[in-house]
């Protein structure tokens, strides 16, 4: 019982994680209708970013100045890409989701090319604090992933609900054609969902990189998972982004454990494909219904 529960709570970590790259996923298709198959790619940039400003191999800073910087590269670096397949959103949503496919590797070839294929490390600066909890040993890392999903989950929850542009984006989401007839700018509202996605994006990278190595391919990798999460939640849920990352999150840890490691990308794609089957618009979006 007491492993069934650590694993849960490493699951639970995890998914968090998933939940932050599944909530860009998700805030990008909301807006317009496009699946952005860029996002791991962007983000392991701009961990690769904040590697090359600490660690020396551009200057080296301090964490906080550096992922300032990070940041407004980050947002020059989405609003570009968003500028790039722009005029495809408004054709096809197809043609569009293909387009981030040709974004994401630009991205990882830049990656590539300015940081090297080589594996790095990356680690926070995180005291070295352990705690027990019952059964469940947790540490310094879990309680900052936590901490950083509710932040980050809390503040896009303010805006959306709480703001002007919140609401625009909730107009946008629920009926583009209609939003453009009372004036709202579609484009504008589509590349604020890239931006505040290129956040989450960082924030997710700079976690994620302390549980295993930095390579050019490794965040990317990890963003599958997400992608799940967000398969699992519904594409047009942020609550079931959440939701489904951490559901993501806690199931690839128990059959990790119970029954083979080295699978763990069979999993993800066997429950992309149970989900699609059993729920096609997500599990969340089932049980709250819909109106025909």
């Amino acid at each position: 019982m007491a492993d069934f529960l650590g694993l849960v709570w490493a699951g639970v970590i995890s998914g968090c994680l998933y939940a932050m790259g599944a909530v860009g996923l998700v805030l990008i298709y909301k807006s317009s209708m496009v699946v952005n198959f860029a996002h791991g790619n962007l983000a392991g940039l701009a961990a690769f970013l904040v590697f090359g400003f600490t660690a020396g191999h551009f200057a080296q800073m301090a964490w906080l100045p550096a992922v300032l910087l990070t940041l407004a590269i980050m947002v020059a670096v989405m609003a570009l890409s968003y500028l790039l397949i722009a005029p495809l959103v408004f054709k096809s949503d197809l043609t569009s989701t293909i387009a981030t496919l040709g974004v994401g590797l630009v991205a990882q070839g830049i990656t590539q090319l300015t940081f090297g294929s080589d594996v790095v490390a990356l680690d926070l600066p995180l005291p070295a604090w352990q705690g027990q909890l019952g059964p469940v040993r947790m540490g310094s890392y879990d309680l900052a992933v936590l901490a950083a999903t509710a932040v980050s989950v809390g503040a896009l929850y303010v805006l959306i609900e709480r703001t002007r542009v919140g609401i625009a984006f909730r107009a946008v989401s629920a009926n583009p054609f209609a939003s453009r007839v009372c004036g709202l700018n579609l484009r504008r509202i589509h590349l604020l969902s890239w931006v505040v996605a290129g956040l989450f994006g960082l924030i997710a990278s700079l976690l994620i990189v302390p549980t295993s190595f930095l390579s050019s391919t490794s965040v990317a990798s990890f963003m599958l998972q997400a992608f799940a999460g967000a398969v699992v939640g519904g594409f047009s849920s942020l609550a079931g982004a959440v939701v489904g990352g951490i559901f993501i999150g806690v199931l690839m840890n128990l059959l990790s454990f119970y029954v083979a490691a080295e699978f763990s990308n069979t999993y993800v794609l066997l429950t992309i494909l149970v989900v699609l089957n059993l729920f096609p618009s997500g599990v969340l979006a089932v049980r709250k219904g819909a109106r025909v």
